[in-house]
């Protein structure tokens, strides 16, 4: 049982520092599996109502498409135009899951997780579309890849804490203490990855703005999520000291290239998958959902390694995440 908790604390380590951007010569294949193994344990806190499922996995797969389509066309990097990317458009799943973070994250293989109060709180389906296909766009940019490459150090650093952190728990609570002690160990290295990270948005940005005009969507609107949460106060974090560019910034960044677009953009609109009303539905049946899931360990342990992640949305700290940073700090200030 020990050794089965350390792989889930090892899972969780890789997954906190795959955002982290950089280069090197992480595989595909690598990238691949781990996040097939971190579905296993994130599995619990997918929601499962199909039609939620099926409007979710629509809206993913109409974005995954016009992808392949400017792939073929010769779209992004030089570098990734040598590599075989047929593994990004084949089997992409997009999953909601059952958490009160406002966060969106892919683990780069496969999985896209879309918290459902992200879902809940975007206004439009094209506000939450900009979202998945910002996300899809860290896969198509192999930002995962890089920040493993990166953080080979650090992850090794954590997992020494990890340890520390499961010997403090004591026997009964090994896992949550590994976690958190994980955590811990992360923390100086997560800010020297930090402007890399930024670049790597902005880049997801750029290029999940291509894949979201192409797809349809009004280009007006891939800002308005990032416009909501100035709103809400969350673009108070000086940039130097965020994974993220200001949110003004991308605000200004999607207006410059609306503005950029060609005469013939007008023509790539296609209706949304759902109505106003339809959307509102479905965000009625994601609440639902939220408040009826029985709550049990494999639940918990999930929607604790969500709250962990970094954030791909938000450059402020949320509350669920503050939480647990309090805990990663409790946790150090007893190894001392």
């Amino acid at each position: 049982m020990f050794i089965q908790n350390l792989r889930t604390v090892a899972l969780v380590i890789c997954l906190l520092a795959v955002t982290f951007a950089g280069s090197g010569c992480a595989s595909d294949k690598q990238v691949i599996a781990q996040a097939a193994d971190a579905h296993r344990e994130l599995n619990p806190a997918v929601i499962t109502d199909p039609a939620l499922d099926t409007y979710i996995q629509t809206i993913g797969d109409r974005i995954v498409g016009t992808a392949r389509e400017m792939h073929a066309q010769g779209f992004g990097p030089k570098a990734h135009k040598s590599e075989d990317s047929e593994w990004m458009f084949t089997g992409a799943q997009f999953h909601l899951v059952n958490s009160p973070t406002l966060n969106a994250f892919t683990t780069g293989g496969q999985h896209v997780y879309l918290y459902s109060e992200l879902f809940i709180t975007s206004k439009t389906e094209d506000e939450f579309a900009a979202v998945v296909a910002h996300e899809f766009a860290h896969i198509y940019g192999r930002h995962v890849q890089k920040g493993m490459n990166r953080q080979y150090t650090v992850i090794g650093a954590a997992a020494a804490a990890a340890v520390g952190g499961a010997v403090i728990a004591g026997e009964d609570n090994r896992m949550t203490g590994a976690m958190i002690g994980g955590g811990a160990g992360l923390v100086a290295g997560q800010f020297i990855g930090m402007g890399f990270t930024r670049s790597d948005e902005d880049e997801a940005d750029k290029i999940g703005f291509a894949f979201y005009t192409r797809t349809g969507y009004d280009p007006a609107r891939f800002g308005d999520f990032f416009q909501q949460m100035i709103d809400k106060g969350y673009d108070t974090t000086p940039e130097i000291a965020s994974s993220h560019p200001k949110l003004s910034n991308r605000v200004e960044n999607a207006k410059r290239r609306v503005s950029e677009l060609p005469p013939s953009a007008s023509q790539w609109r296609r209706p949304n998958v759902a109505s106003s009303a339809q959307f509102v539905s479905f965000q009625a049946r994601a609440k639902n959902f939220q408040k009826s899931k029985p709550t049990d360990k494999a639940l918990q342990t999930a929607q604790l390694m969500l709250a962990a992640f970094p954030s791909c949305v938000a450059p402020l700290e949320q509350p669920s995440q503050t939480e647990a940073r309090s805990r990663i700090a409790e946790a150090s200030k007893r190894q001392k």
